[in-house]
């Protein structure tokens, strides 16, 4: 199922760092920390003692961390008064983006 979400991805995003830096930028104005961890797991998101973190597996591709962080990100339903205008306009068309 990554392999062709993936392909969704690379169609829409450019798999590049400054993608990844966006996302974990939107993230991070939503309220969560985005951590990069080592181990056999797969990318996620959790409530710790009130804190939203995201959990990013840091031997993921590039690719395989920007897929994951932009299913994350679909998932939300945050305040878009705590965005910036071009942090708004990036989490609408990643809202309208359908999966497959």
């Amino acid at each position: 199922m990554l392999h062709i979400f993936s392909k969704f991805v690379s169609m829409s995003l450019p798999i590049t760092n400054h993608t990844l830096e966006k996302l974990e930028q939107l993230l991070f104005a939503m309220g969560f920390k985005v951590r990069y961890e080592k181990g056999n797991f797969k990318t996620g998101s959790c409530l710790i003692e009130h804190n939203k973190v995201i959990v990013v597996n840091k031997f993921s591709n590039l690719e395989g961390k920007i897929a994951a962080l932009v299913v994350l990100v679909k998932q939300t339903n945050p305040d878009t008064n705590l965005l910036d205008e071009k942090q708004r306009q990036f989490y609408h068309s990643l809202k309208q983006t359908a999966l497959f």
